[in-house]
């Protein structure tokens, strides 16, 4: 059964338009999964995952993609092989709007994360 989304996030998920919700929905539904005792919140404007205290997630629909952000600098550079076919900035993945990114891949990113903590 999923986890009901907080009164606060949930318009920020409905605020984005399809696909891009499904998507963004679908990659929260998996966060969720791998981290269950999360705390969602919102930080700079999109919903987001924090653990102990620190955001390790956030999710953004934007017009062309969706995009996945570890709220970290210093983490993207660390997996290029696993995302060698995403377009990238430091801080972020532009995600195709229709493509979630895989539970083993968020993963990884989450993971390394919280080791950063």
């Amino acid at each position: 059964m999923s986890k009901a989304i907080p009164a606060v996030v949930r318009k920020h998920y409905l605020s984005a338009p399809q696909p891009h919700q499904s998507t963004m929905l679908e990659m929260r539904k998996r966060i969720l999964e791998l981290i269950p005792n999360a705390e969602e919140v919102v930080s700079y404007g999109m919903p987001a995952f924090k653990v102990d205290g620190v955001i390790v997630a956030g999710l953004l629909a934007n017009k062309k993609h969706v995009g996945y952000y570890p709220f970290s600098g210093g983490i993207l550079h660390l997996f290029p092989k696993e995302l060698a076919k995403l377009t990238t900035t430091k801080s972020a993945i532009h995600v195709p709007v229709d493509k979630p990114l895989s539970k083993t891949l968020i993963k990884k990113l989450i993971k390394a994360r919280i080791t950063q903590n």
